[in-house]
């Protein structure tokens, strides 16, 4: 029996053993991580081509889809980084017991403007660059010119990831950086300008920027995949308790065939 013939026998016998899914049974509801977003987005169009069932998903970052699964509001929260101690606390004083499901993996890319001529960074140098401490691209091989930083808002998984594996916690990142909403508004920014430098889920690059090398090593599927691209990390959908039904079989697209081509196809890193 295949995957959606399924589905009217998984709903009929597990629809009601479902934990608190906030909407009602035909319709789900995402919210979280414009990283993840991709995937999420591609994912509804072919569940409900294939099964009829409503998918709705929002991209309002990791942060806003933690808050979302803790109010009850989505059946599942999108994250580019793991719930944190505080959202798990919050979410268990109101009766909500979230799930982590690993969807994908994802590279960090660090992007510049395709004619800035540094093809590659180090940690340290990516380090020195957004905590202020290097300023001028003539100091990491580059033009004579004052980079622009530009960095995600506070509620990005991205942002959070990105201060895990780069900046670490001696050095916060300066106050000069500019802020953008979505991966989406990095990548128009640095493909604008031709002194800045960003970071991006690596299903975002396309030939509007150029990806860097980070240590040596280029972002790239294979790279993720075998773990040498060091600024690398798994994005993550939320459920309150095991999903059934409906929201069991979105979940699992990422272990069939077709959610493989679609996370391939759409520039991310299949984990199955």
């Amino acid at each position: 029996m295949n995957l959606f013939k399924k589905i009217v026998f998984g709903v009929a016998v597990m629809g009601l053993m479902g934990a608190g899914n906030a909407s009602a049974a035909g319709k789900i509801t995402l919210d979280g991580s414009t990283t993840v977003g991709p995937i999420a987005k591609a994912f509804a169009s072919y569940y409900k081509k294939s099964t009829g069932v409503d998918v709705t998903v929002s991209e309002s970052g990791s942060g806003n889809g933690a808050k979302s699964l803790i109010n009850k509001t989505c059946d599942i929260a999108n994250m580019s980084r793991a719930m944190k101690d505080n959202e798990l606390a919050a979410a268990r004083s109101k009766g909500v017991n979230p799930v982590e499901h690993v969807v994908a993996l994802d590279g960090i890319a660090i992007i510049v403007h395709p004619g800035n001529r540094v093809s590659g960074l180090s940690r340290r140098q990516i380090r020195d660059i957004y905590s202020g401490k290097v300023t001028n691209w003539s100091a990491v091989g580059g033009p004579n010119a004052p980079i622009v930083m530009i960095q995600r808002e506070s509620n990005s998984g991205t942002q959070d990831s990105f201060k895990s594996l780069v900046m670490g916690k001696e050095a916060p990142i300066s106050k000069r950086s500019e802020t953008q909403a979505s991966n989406g508004a990095v990548k128009s920014r640095v493909a604008s300008t031709p002194t800045a430098v960003g970071f991006v889920g690596l299903g975002y690059v396309d030939s509007s920027v150029k990806a860097l090398n980070v240590d040596g090593i280029a972002p790239t599927v294979e790279t993720v995949k075998n773990g040498s691209y060091p600024v690398a990390r798994p994005l993550f959908m939320y459920t309150n308790g095991q999903p059934t039904g409906n929201v069991a079989e979105f979940i699992n697209l990422n272990k069939t065939p077709e959610g493989k081509k679609i996370i391939s196809e759409i520039g991310f890193v299949n984990n199955y």
